[in-house]
């Protein structure tokens, strides 16, 4: 009998299932530091103790990427250990801020299934939650994977597509206990902007530029124990590439939007995403955004913004092609929720 795991394939999955997945993962001020050292990561918040209580909050929380990336590395040996690709995010919320000493660990209902046309590939959609060591909701999101089939001549299953919202009701973000904006401190933040200051259909160029290393990507994926086989091992695909977790990109423009975006300091809900083309080492990432919307909240000088944030090789501003499509530059489309001071 083996004892060895070799990951889910296509055929192994059924909606209704739940996954409980390992291993539990205490968290610490060293994911802080090396997150900040793998991703030019500036904003106030989540660097300053002091002006984090400032804002009301009893002290800087975990970077809200680097909970996610801690809570989607749990689920990558169970979801996407034989994925060719990850496709899209959904009705994601933040729901706590996790804390250093917090323990982090994540569950998955299997949601939606459907086979590609080729038969040899399926697309598998997922709903992970991932829980403190009181059990409490940290954060919650959809994302869906194409995953291969171990038996090519293994029956299709019944296509189930579930039904997912286009954007996450600002009325149902939650906001973090105590976060009071009415003294925030513009100067400490890095910017003077505001969430009256944007004005919708904005694009803002974050001008700078990172180019992706080896090393560093190898590092971040072991850091979030995310072990899918496309990033670790170059003989997986037909170029001898590792693929750049998507992840990594999405923490990489995140951290290139201080620039233009440095009092967008929390994200509480991820509305959608996609990672339009795949990254490999040597690419040289930039970033934009638009602004799409403004919502208000009851929290003392607390507004949300909802932001497309774009990963790119090339300019600025452009997102598809002619017939619709990515264009070839667009490595990431993420449209989410940050709270802002008003």
């Amino acid at each position: 009998m083996t004892k060895t795991n070799a990951g889910r394939f296509f055929e192994d999955y059924t909606v209704g299932d739940v996954i409980t997945h390992a291993v539990p993962r205490t968290v610490g001020q060293g994911e802080r530091a090396l997150y900040h050292a793998l991703y030019p990561a500036r904003h106030a918040l989540y660097s300053s103790d002091v002006f984090a209580q400032a804002c009301g909050l009893p002290a800087s929380p975990l970077d809200d990427l680097a909970a996610f990336h801690v809570i989607f590395g749990k689920t990558v040996p169970d979801v996407s250990l034989n994925a060719v690709a990850n496709l899209g995010y959904a009705e994601g919320r933040w729901h706590l801020p996790v804390w250093p000493g917090d323990t982090l660990r994540s569950e998955s209902q299997v949601i939606g299934i459907k086979q590609n046309s080729s038969g040899k590939t399926g697309v598998v959609w997922v709903r992970t939650r991932g829980l403190n060591q009181r059990e409490e909701l940290v954060m919650d999101y959809v994302r869906w994977v194409m995953v291969r089939k171990r038996d090519l001549d293994a029956p299709a299953p019944e296509t189930v597509v579930p039904e997912l919202a286009q954007v996450v009701d600002p009325a149902t973000l939650v906001i973090p206990q105590g976060l009071d904006f009415s003294d925030y401190n513009v100067a400490l933040a890095g910017e003077p902007h505001r969430w009256g200051d944007y004005q919708v259909g904005e694009v803002i160029d974050h001008v700078d530029g990172i180019t992706i290393e080896e090393a560093e990507h190898m590092l971040a994926t072991r850091l979030w124990q995310n072990t899918a086989k496309v990033h670790f091992d170059a003989t997986n695909r037909a170029d001898g590439k590792r693929l750049i977790y998507g992840g990594h990109v999405l923490s990489l423009a995140r951290a290139l939007s201080f620039n233009g975006l440095a009092n967008a300091q929390m994200i509480v809900g991820l509305n959608g995403g996609a990672h339009a083309n795949p990254c490999f080492a040597g690419d040289t990432l930039r970033a934009w955004s638009e602004v799409l919307d403004h919502a208000e909240t009851d929290a003392p000088g607390v507004g949300a913004i909802r932001l497309r944030l774009v990963a790119t090789k090339g300019a600025a501003g452009v997102l598809r092609g002619e017939a619709g499509k990515y264009h070839p530059d667009v490595l990431l489309d993420l449209d989410y929720w940050a709270l802002i001071p008003r």
